[in-house]
């Protein structure tokens, strides 16, 4: 949107220019409507599951709430990935009101029927391959963004006024017509009496059901053809023109507010619908691992390998401990939603590979054989730049190798995808001096990495929250337990803090109710510490048991509420992470609060120093829990800036702060919560394991469509510093080796003054659709003393697609007289995909409990020839039928019914059928 018109696109949709807007009040907004759907239809799945699993399911309470649809769904360690996919898609249906303010399709306006249509039918096409790929968090994204037009469309549109009770079902579907759509010259409206819009519309569109929607325009002198509707409300140029007034219904204070409600539950039956095509195209676990839903952890494990000759003990000892953990964790409440494993060496690394299947990844870990070498350092980052870019947020990352890293130039870019992401990123290094100097013995491990080098490693946990482990080889597997520790379902962090040089410090955190398996990894010379009472720890009152692993001290502490404190006195740098297993954690996301629209857009970059800015805080894992204080707690140092906090409702927390820090931050909130038993009240308090950073550079960029194989696709980004100018040099990547980028190396920044640039993106020919790549656009000052980033989703989408859905012929049936049970009835079936369909991918039985046979015709790959026998007293059979690209229908075939064009063959066996009938009858007589 061009800056001068950012304050009317803020003011249009304050006064619901745009949509149901996303105002809170009394009206429904895209969220209620949005998150409504989305809990129904987890609820409904989760309801089928148990009933096919043969277990009982138990409704969680009215109205649902994510913490009350997880755990009657017996996900409840998913409630944190739960949240985080609600609020993806959220985020994104709010975005397209900021960032697609003016484009009519994307909203429905000005008749713009086939335009809005199609960005919901080629972004449902892309959320499947999305799933497919098993890519959950680039599907919630292009699902959010196609879920506003599919809202606004109840809205904007006379759907309602026609009297259509059910939603337009073809919105999602391209082998139907959405309707008698008016002709450009056609009347459409009368002007408004006064304030009263309820008979504007004129009786020929009604009584045809013709379909129309508002023209809306904010620059003056904007028009609109004769005799149409205009979209209304105060900034709508075009409703003050013949025929003035307008038909939105976006709120109940609209021209056609006393319709609001009726549209916005045909907009959630809509939002139910789409979920529901999504769900018959990919499945029903698929459908929730997407939404963050799985009986496991709902987080990734991504291991990161370097697989170089040298490490050939090492990975045996990871083959080792990967088959160990997840014997441990399959099928448990600590399984992970998906693995992911990304090795490296030098001159290569990668390919990421990704599944949700614990054998599978096993298979891949068992897989892995050390060879080559040569060069010290190996390309780490590069590899755990990959992973950062295909993991999804929160993951739990664990890099192996003893060597230093030959692409140190990423490191910047690997803090920025860190921040990005939230994830934890731990670092299990072998070979280093550091280790061989504490050891007497250096006979089995050449020293590759110098302590210079391993700070490389080590300030990367930092800010990641992660921690650096420095073994030998033969300790590696004793390492590896530190593992299953971190990446426990519920692990939250309690403290975490860094000083470089070292000082005398105490430090203290609070354990609550709900904390329990409360751990402490210090890498630190000194260290002691004190209970909530104040007792030290002695022989005879232990308060933890202690386990070293190379550098690294792990303390277990007793299992005791309150305020406990932890004394660190060393002159060399030390770090500690405290972290417990709790169900009552928190997410945080920098946002841009927009005041007219009391709304927030999530940034995609850093906020800016100095400046005052927002945070949005979701406390999950409780419905009843209030945050209290939130603040911005420097890492290294004892500096905080306290922000303002204002209730959102759901769970969530606006807070505001005068400024952002100049130096890495983490976010630390306190709340209380009321414990169910008791009814007692009992304060928590948390911390962001990820370290933030600030920057005076601030990054704007802006993807216009699907990247097309072979084709270039444009990515215009912005620039501004707050800072010194100067030429800033320009870093930009991406997660797939194959795709070319062509980018300025530098841009010249002026203090105060917006650079615009380009960055050009090609995929190969042989890109399948579907595919997602991430590109960072990272820029830099000069010495590194400022920099920022923006990180984009890019899906490759081909044009010539597949729309249509397969559909089913009835070739024969032996139809049934009667629902005798002895008898049996028959259909036979060709399903096809149609000339230049993709194919028919599956063929699933949804009722009916009879024989299914298929299989491929011998003349045609995209047709399938069906079967289907049953008894007449189970007369019903539905198929679900899916094309390779996840159009989805569903086919019924009732044995009573008679098929045009096909012989209903009345023969012995349906005579056997009347002749028992009437021989039992006469029995009983």
């Amino acid at each position: 949107m061009p800056p001068a018109l950012d304050v009317l696109g803020f003011l249009l949709i304050l006064t619901g220019a745009q949509g149901f807007g996303i105002l809170p009040g009394d009206s429904q907004n895209h969220l209620d409507i949005t998150e409504a759907a989305i809990l129904n239809a987890t609820v409904q799945v989760c309801r089928v599951l148990a009933e096919n699993e043969g277990n009982d399911f138990t409704f969680p309470s009215q109205p649902f709430t994510v913490t009350g649809v997880a755990t009657a769904c017996r996900a409840g360690n998913s409630i944190r990935s739960f949240q985080l996919s609600i609020l993806s898609i959220i985020f994104r249906n709010v975005r397209v009101d900021i960032r697609q303010a003016f484009n009519a399709s994307f909203h429905f306006d000005d008749e713009s029927f086939n335009g809005g249509r199609n960005i919901i039918l080629t972004g449902l096409a892309i959320v499947k391959f999305n799933i497919q790929q098993e890519d959950f968090e680039v599907a919630t994204e292009n699902l959010g963004t196609i879920l506003h037009p599919l809202q606004d469309f109840y809205s904007h549109s006379n759907w309602v006024e026609n009297n259509n009770r059910f939603p337009n079902s073809n919105l999602i579907r391209s082998d139907t017509s959405i309707g008698n759509i008016a002709a450009q010259s056609q009347a459409t409206c009368r002007s408004c009496d006064g304030d009263d819009c309820s008979n504007n519309i004129l009786e020929d569109i009604m009584e045809g059901n013709i379909l129309t929607s508002g023209y809306f325009a904010v620059l003056p002198g904007s028009t609109k053809p004769n005799g149409k509707c205009s979209h209304g409300g105060a900034l709508d140029v075009t409703s003050r023109i013949d025929p003035t007034g307008g038909i939105n219904k976006d709120t109940l204070g609209s021209e056609h507010g006393f319709l609001h409600e009726e549209a916005a539950t045909l907009a959630t039956m809509a939002t139910s619908e789409i979920l529901e095509n999504i769900r018959q195209a990919v499945g029903d676990i698929l459908f929730l691992q997407t939404l963050g839903i799985s009986r496991g952890s709902g987080k990734a494990l991504c291991f990161v390998i370097d697989t170089t000759q040298s490490m050939t003990d090492d990975i045996a000892a990871v083959q080792n401990a990967t088959s160990s953990l997840i014997n441990s964790v399959a099928g448990t409440d600590d399984e992970p939603l998906s693995f992911i494993l990304v090795t490296f060496n030098d001159p290569e690394f990668g390919p990421l590979m990704r599944t949700s299947d614990p054998q599978v990844f096993e298979g891949y870990i068992d897989d892995l054989s050390a060879s080559g070498g040569g060069d010290e350092a190996e390309l780490s980052l590069s590899g755990l730049r990959l992973a950062l870019m295909g993991a999804p947020r929160s993951s739990d990352i664990f890099l192996f190798t003893d060597a230093p890293a030959k692409d140190v130039e990423l490191k910047n870019t690997v803090i920025a995808l860190i921040e990005r992401t939230q994830s934890v990123v731990n670092f299990l290094i072998t070979g280093t001096t550091t280790v061989n100097r504490r050891r007497s013995i250096n006979l089995q491990h050449h020293n590759r990495i110098a302590q210079s080098d391993a700070q490389v490693y080590q300030d990367l946990a930092q800010a990641a929250g992660g921690v650096f482990v420095e073994v030998e080889s033969d300790e590696l597997l004793a390492a590896t337990t530190i593992i299953r520790q971190i990446a426990n379902s519920s692990v939250v962090t309690l403290l975490q803090a860094t000083r470089d040089p070292g000082m005398t410090v105490t430090f203290s955190f609070l354990v609550d109710e709900t904390t329990t398996n409360v751990i402490v990894y210090i890498i630190a010379d000194s260290v002691s510490f004190r209970a909530p009472d104040g007792s030290p720890n002695t022989d005879m009152n232990p308060l933890f048991t202690l386990t070293t692993v190379g550098n690294l001290q792990i303390f277990e502490l007793k299992n005791l509420v309150g305020e406990w404190t932890v004394d660190l006195n060393s002159l060399e740098r030390y770090s500690l992470r405290v972290t417990g297993q709790s169900p009552i954690d928190f997410l945080v996301d920098f946002v841009e609060f927009l005041p007219l629209l009391n709304a927030s857009d999530v940034l995609d970059t850093r906020p800016t120093i100095g400046t005052n800015g927002s945070l949005l805080v979701t406390l999950t894992g409780s419905d009843t829990a209030s945050v209290t204080e939130v603040m911005l707690v420097e890492v290294g140092g004892t500096g905080v800036v306290e922000g303002t906090v204002l209730p959102q409702g759901s769970g969530q927390f606006l807070v505001r702060v005068d400024e952002f820090p100049s130096v890495p931050f983490v976010v630390r909130i306190t709340g209380s919560d009321v414990n169910a038993a008791t009814g007692t009240t009992f304060n928590f308090r948390r911390q962001s394991p990820t370290n933030f950073r600030a920057s005076n550079v601030t990054i704007e960029a802006n993807v216009d469509g699907n990247l097309v194989p072979g084709t270039d696709l444009a990515v215009n980004f912005s620039a501004t510093t707050r800072g010194a100018g100067g030429n800033f040099s320009v870093r930009v990547t991406t997660n797939d080796q194959r795709f070319t980028t062509s980018a300025p190396s530098t841009i010249l920044l002026q203090q105060g003054n917006t650079t615009n640039d380009t960055v050009i993106v090609s995929a190969p020919l042989n890109t399948p659709s579907g595919t997602t790549i991430t590109l960072t656009i990272e820029i830099e000052g000069t010495g590194s003393q400022d920099t920022n980033y923006i990180v984009l989703r890019i899906t490759v989408f081909n044009t010539v697609m597949d729309f249509s859905p397969p559909v089913c012929e009835v070739l024969s049936i032996v139809n049934c007289i009667h629902n005798c049970s002895n008898i049996t009835w028959e259909v036979s079936l060709r399903v096809s995909d149609g000339t230049g369909g993709t194919g028919v991918d599956q063929v699933t039985l949804t009722q009916g409990n009879g024989t299914l046979d298929m299989g491929p015709s011998d003349s045609n790959e995209n047709i399938t020839l069906v079967t289907y026998n049953a008894t007449c007293n189970a007369p019903d059979l539905a198929l679900l039928v899916v094309d390779r690209v996840g159009n989805a229908d569903t086919c019924t075939v009732n044995a009573f019914q008679t098929t045009a064009g096909v012989a209903s063959l009345f023969n012995k066996v349906h005579l056997a059928c009347v002749l028992s009938l009437a021989l039992g009858l006469l029995q009983s007589l």
